[in-house]
């Protein structure tokens, strides 16, 4: 493709200034736009036959304009001049009848960044769809002849993507900067004895020579759904459960989402006004990094060009500060904290304990190894999920489970968290080793 083709950081700040002064000639008090540009490959493999192969190109312009406190929104996928011009006139328009929102608005021009740094986000992978093939081929015959019961396969995946975006306001800033993230990943089914167990294993970095290799996906894909041949039923009971770490993302994500502005504003959240509380135990401290280098939730600003800067939300297991955007800290008559959008790298502190002591000191009690449905109620707390795993007698695993529920309340389980292991998984923008609670209640027979 040429270069005309795939507009860069400059094309794209173009777009955003050209929008935004479309929306003051058209009447707006204040605007706002963000314009982005990507493209990428994704390859399928399944049974060692391609089953898909596709080559992404996305590009877009959302713009967003404010009379007085009236405000109206348009996108649109096409970058020309008349299709901009076209957005802005929807846009203009649509704010005429658009009822007035005191808390509507730009972030407060001193919030903005000032300074963009460069966090080693980009780093395109050019990697041709044969070889593509190649690799996810590669890595399912790994999983598919590691063991004669790996019968079945849901594929192997490979995806490549990098591109750049941008944003604007008519407070003065317009900036962007270019990013990158690739992919690949494996599921294959094991049966024995008439019955069959599936699990998967994955690699995610926005560095290529950073992915994990592709044997070494497959194989761990096969030894996963290998294992939970022979899943038994528990009788109901409570004892101690250990996240590994690939779920203690999720585990802390109801945290986030309890703490957000818009949660708190509307009540709805199982910790409501919760600044300055203990909610975690009391050796628990989570940070915000947003600009660790190469890191998968790292920015140099946010959706509102707000600069995001290192900060701690919990200091031993206390609330220091919710997750803000302009909009719900006017509403809560607090400032924004850079996080509309979402939060960058949320950090979870270790306890100094291996996976292998957690194991351990949990002694007897279940390691759950999948979470299956939502039952989670964001605010009561309530959590009821299904669950498989295995068993674990004197630290060590003795046998798999399914068709089973753990119960309990978030409250209750932040505050049991007994340990938290420095097996860190990096393949998100929660970055959390493997979580150890003290009880729960395990529904079986």
């Amino acid at each position: 493709m040429t270069k005309q083709s795939e507009p860069g950081i400059d094309t794209l700040k173009d777009t955003v200034a050209r929008a935004l002064r479309g929306a003051v000639e058209g009447g707006a008090t204040a605007a706002e736009a963000g314009a982005s540009f990507g493209t990428g490959l994704s390859v399928s493999v399944r049974m060692r036959e391609v089953e898909t192969l596709e080559y992404h190109r996305n590009q877009g312009l959302s713009l967003t304009v404010y009379f007085g406190k009236r405000k109206g929104n348009a996108s649109t996928s096409d970058l020309s001049d008349s299709a901009v011009e076209e957005t802005v006139r929807r846009a203009c328009g649509l704010a005429t009848y658009a009822a007035e929102d005191d808390f509507a608005g730009l972030a407060d021009p001193d919030r903005l960044a000032t300074t963009i740094p460069d966090l080693d986000l980009y780093h395109p992978w050019s990697i041709e769809p044969h070889q593509a093939i190649e690799l996810a081929t590669e890595w399912e015959a790994a999983a598919l002849d590691a063991d004669a019961r790996i019968t079945n396969s849901e594929g192997a995946t490979v995806g490549s993507g990098a591109g750049c975006r941008v944003y604007g306001n008519t407070n003065g800033f317009l900036d962007g900067y270019r990013e990158s993230q690739h992919n690949l990943s494996c599921a294959v089914l094991a049966g024995a004895d008439g019955h069959m167990e599936r699990d998967f294993d994955y690699t995610v970095s926005r560095v290529p020579e950073e992915l994990t290799g592709p044997v070494a996906i497959g194989t761990e894909a096969a030894k996963r759904a290998l294992a939970r041949l022979g899943a038994r039923k528990l009788t109901t009971r409570t004892a101690p459960v250990l996240f590994p770490a690939r779920l203690a993302r999720g585990f802390f994500a109801h945290l986030l989402g309890a703490i957000s502005g818009g949660s708190q504003y509307r009540k709805s959240t199982f910790i409501p006004d919760c600044v300055d509380t203990q909610v975690l135990a009391d050796f628990v401290t989570i940070e915000e990094r947003p600009h660790l280098r190469a890191a998968l939730g790292s920015a140099p600003f946010d959706d509102e060009g707000v600069a995001t800067h290192d900060r701690r939300l919990v200091d031993s297991g206390v609330i220091t500060g919710y997750v803000l955007s302009s909009y719900y800290a006017r509403k809560l008559g607090l400032a924004t904290t850079g996080n509309a959008g979402g939060v960058h790298n949320l950090v979870v502190a270790d306890t100094g304990k291996t996976y292998a002591d957690l194991l351990a000191d949990m002694g007897t009690g279940l390691l759950v190894t999948e979470l299956i449905g939502q039952g989670v109620n964001p605010v009561t707390g309530d959590y009821s999920r299904g669950a498989v795993g295995f068993w674990v007698e004197n630290g060590e695993l003795q046998y798999p489970v399914n068709e089973i529920t753990m119960a309990g309340n978030l409250q209750d389980m932040y505050r049991s968290i007994a340990g938290i292991g420095n097996d860190v998984d990096l393949r998100g923008g929660i970055r959390t080793g493997s979580v150890l609670l003290e009880e729960m209640t395990i529904a079986g027979n």
